[in-house]
């Protein structure tokens, strides 16, 4: 079986505050230990890349906040990745928060070997942010945007979330207008949840109705369309040819490694097994075993690979075609073939030739349609 793409995933888990919404591995600090830090980042990917013979086509960096360390660091860690085999041309995207950035470190940053931030805007309305925890205001959202585009980086990402606290149709689309005002070449745009271990999900706020939040799904989409953004992922719109690849090759259940604290990587082997495995969680901890310690080595059965294959796959706008479907999971698309037919017989999925995606319908009940292919035995 041919090896998919190969990605590295780079976590840096701490943030200048925790976001109420946030559950990600991401912790406040006032002091940061980014020298030792990053030089078990090195030593972690070291260990990850020996055992592999396959170039590293993207990088992501993400976190927590990234943009808190220093050019010297991320310059450093880029170095040791283009070491270990970093494909000419690839793909290097950095999570960068409006609150920390400026137009001289966002230079740096990309002189280092970034060519696409990410800028964690979440909206441009002030009271939408304060209500959301986060430490910028709608000043430094357009000084950021402003700074990435003047940065040397390649392409830039507007992240903006919708369905905030006491948010009206009319302020979740003026933060479209006001993305769209900037041209960004690719905005993320997705809906506000409540997950577990939050600060949210023990006090809930006030969120807007369902019809509201229908209609800004729909007038969104509408908006981002008409400006030139085509939809390929749920969540992600991008103008042509700047969709973000290392997505891309998630979403497509290709190989990425994991370095940094609670980092998560996925590999394939030659005959076919499919397995996840993390990094150590906490930050302390990570540092403590000198960023090498591997655990929750976890081997996908067939279920599961068919399930993770479908909760990535089926979230693409292209959706998948049935030798993908093969190449990654080592199943025979004959498995899936009854689950796929009565899922279009609801209306939920659509098959042209040999690819197969969701309807309109299928993309709003996405959780059901992927349901079904792990439930199937």
């Amino acid at each position: 079986m041919e090896a998919p793409q190969l990605g590295l995933y780079i976590h840096i888990p701490w943030c200048e505050r925790k976001c109420p919404y946030c559950d990600f591995n991401s912790h406040e600090a006032l002091e940061i230990p980014e020298v030792a830090y990053t030089q078990a980042l090195i030593d972690d990917l070291l260990q990850e890349t020996q055992a592999q013979r396959r170039k590293i086509e993207t990088v992501f960096i993400g976190g927590g906040t990234p943009s808190l360390f220093s050019v010297d660091a991320i310059s450093r860690l880029m170095d040791a990745v283009r070491s270990s085999g970093l494909a000419e041309g690839a793909e290097v995207t950095m999570e960068a928060n409006p609150g920390s950035v400026e137009t001289e470190r966002l230079q740096g940053y990309a002189r280092a070997g970034v060519t696409r931030f990410s800028l964690g805007i979440q909206s441009f309305n002030d009271g939408c942010l304060q209500s959301l925890g986060r430490i910028h205001d709608s000043q430094m959202a357009h000084r950021a945007a402003a700074a990435a585009k003047t940065s040397g980086a390649l392409s830039c990402n507007i992240d903006l979330m919708h369905g905030l606290p006491q948010q009206s149709l009319e302020l979740g689309l003026d933060d479209i207008r006001t993305a769209l005002a900037l041209s960004p070449p690719h905005i993320s745009w997705y809906q506000l949840t409540i997950e577990p271990n939050t600060r949210f999900y023990s006090n809930p706020p006030r969120l807007p109705a369902e019809s509201i939040l229908g209609n800004l799904e729909d007038e969104g989409a509408r908006l981002l369309s008409a400006a030139g953004y085509q939809r390929y992922e749920v969540s992600a719109w991008a103008l042509p040819g700047q969709e973000c690849q290392h997505n891309l090759n998630y979403w497509r259940f290709g190989d990425y490694l994991a370095i940094g604290a609670g980092a998560h990587g996925k590999l394939s082997t030659e005959n076919g097994e499919v397995f996840r495995y993390s990094k150590t969680r906490q930050p302390e901890d990570y540092l403590s075993a000198g960023g090498i310690d591997r655990r929750g080595l976890r081997l996908l059965d067939e279920t599961d690979r068919q399930g993770e294959f479908m909760l990535n796959a089926l979230r693409l706008s292209e959706g998948f075609s049935l030798d993908l479907f093969e190449a990654r999971t080592g199943l025979d698309v004959r498995r899936i073939s009854l689950t796929v037919t009565k899922l279009i017989d609801q209306g939920l999925l659509n098959q042209n030739q040999d690819r197969i995606s969701t309807t309109d319908l299928g993309r709003r009940f996405l959780d059901d349609v992927v349901a079904a292919f792990f439930a199937e035995s």
